[in-house]
């Protein structure tokens, strides 16, 4: 995953050191020596995340990571603080200043790389709401936004997987502080069940069980569709950063080390309720104002109209981070003798499960579009020719794969898909030209045979 990582540090050593060892992970690396440059470049050059020192003369890092937040165009990024400053009020002093972690130097490098990469991922998922709800403004529709942590942390309902009756209490009484309500699982199993049936603002999962894997329940947790976005706290031993740098990877949010403290404990609880509220707000204020002007009502997806508004905003995007963004263009194989044969109730029928096939396939920062007709139109943000290409023919098989049940008499119809794959990332690239090169590349696939992945010659050298 390639990401731009500002680092910020007075001391010239410690900046070239921590700029090393993310430079040998293959992030992009930008730095300053004060806070003052820092706010500049964040603001100029718009990181990924940044990794912030404390201690620095004139502004310290608190300050910075306040201003950061405070500025609309700001608050998004992530915020890590970087740090010789052990001591938990400190902490807890970062943490509540708006920072998403508070690492203490010497830096585990284990658990650095797996915060910077877990947190860039969120940042990415973020910055597309974002980017859809500038879109839908755009339109009129919805109002100006509102900051992170403007929001409510009080009454929120939390999942508890944990075996020490201590840590179980503590972790009860600070939610209560804020009038939150814990629901405790002692296993896997039952806590997996009551994730699937009841809504909650967060879940919180001890590493150190005895009889049970807190690792499978992230992952399981993120395997289902309603549990998907809800974010995952893990309570992990001290030195334990392997089963953390794991934890992080399969889609947990944060992590608090035993012994509990109780005021770190509701500082990392109260980001991730407030970022899962937020998060929440942006999706259905944007679900609910567009779902006429700018979605397919066959399909649920998003229409041709909305697509022109929101590709080239984010090929700006793309332009400026210098990161591709690749165009799946496909068209359903013979889709005129389906309708001739069975009668257009069973083409909506195939549309609606075509479209539904995409949607499962795809990351939830992906966008699906029913262009027009028989045709869709898939837009991926951060990604380069050659995982396009495997996305595609992915995508591809996963709709050819097996029959589309029907309602008419013969009950099942086999449906096949040809995809035309172009690319976007050079300055001056428009949204009108890169979906003609995806669709001249479906066409070639058409003419090749159908059912199949073709993608314009044009990106080979890209």
């Amino acid at each position: 995953m390639s990401a731009r990582v500002l680092v910020v540090d007075d001391v010239m050593p410690n900046v070239k050191l921590l700029a090393a060892k993310l430079t040998r992970e293959y992030f992009d690396v930008i730095t300053a020596s004060n806070g003052s440059q820092a706010l500049d470049l964040v603001k100029r050059e718009s990181p990924d995340i940044v990794l912030l020192d404390v201690m620095m003369p004139g502004m310290d890092g608190f300050e910075v990571c306040k201003l950061i937040r405070s500025d609309p165009a700001t608050m998004h990024i992530p915020v890590v603080m970087v740090t010789a400053l052990s001591d938990v009020a400190d902490r807890v002093r970062g943490l509540e200043a708006g920072a998403d972690d508070f690492l203490t130097k010497p830096v585990n490098d284990v658990a650095l790389f797996a915060r910077v990469r877990s947190l860039v991922r969120l940042k990415m998922m973020m910055d597309e709401w974002r980017l859809r709800e500038s879109t839908s403004g755009q339109f009129g529709i919805l109002g100006g936004e509102v900051p992170v942590q403007a929001e409510s942390v009080e009454r929120a309902q939390v999942l508890v997987l944990e075996d020490n009756l201590l840590d179980l209490d503590k972790i009860i009484e600070t939610l209560k502080r804020d009038d939150g309500k814990a629901d405790a699982a002692e296993t896997c199993a039952t806590a997996l069940e009551l994730a699937l049936a009841e809504d909650f603002d967060l879940v919180v999962i001890s590493l150190t069980l005895l009889n049970e894997d807190g690792l499978r329940l992230c992952s399981q947790l993120r395997s289902h569709e309603r549990t998907r976005q809800v974010p995952i706290l893990l309570v992990v031993d001290e030195g334990d950063m392997s089963r953390v740098a794991k934890g992080l990877e399969l889609g947990a949010n944060d992590y608090v080390i035993k012994p509990l403290d109780r005021n770190e404990l509701r500082a990392r609880i109260r980001t991730q309720i407030r970022r899962k509220r937020f998060q929440d707000r942006l999706r259905a204020n944007y679900e609910q104002s567009l779902s006429l002007a700018l979605t397919d009502p066959l399909t649920g997806m998003f229409n041709r109209r909305y697509v022109g508004a929101h590709l080239p905003r984010l090929l700006e995007r793309a332009a400026d981070s210098n990161k591709p963004v690749s165009i799946l263009y496909f068209d359903i194989d013979h889709f005129k003798k389906i309708n001739d044969t069975y009668g257009h109730a069973i083409g909506d029928e195939v549309l609606r499960e075509v479209a539904a096939r995409a949607s499962r396939n795809l990351r939830n920062f992906d966008l699906v579009a029913r262009y027009g007709g028989e045709e869709f139109v898939v837009i991926m943000p951060d990604t380069d020719r050659e995982s396009a290409l495997t996305v595609a023919e992915r995508l591809r098989r996963r709709i050819s794969g097996s029959l589309i049940k029907v309602s008419a008499a013969v009950g099942a119809v086999p449906v096949s898909v040809s995809i035309g794959v172009a690319l976007g990332c050079r300055q001056g690239d428009n949204a009108g030209d890169l979906l003609d090169r995806a669709d001249k590349a479906m066409l070639a696939a058409k003419r090749a045979g159908r059912n199949r992945v073709i993608a314009d010659p044009r990106d080979l050298s890209a």
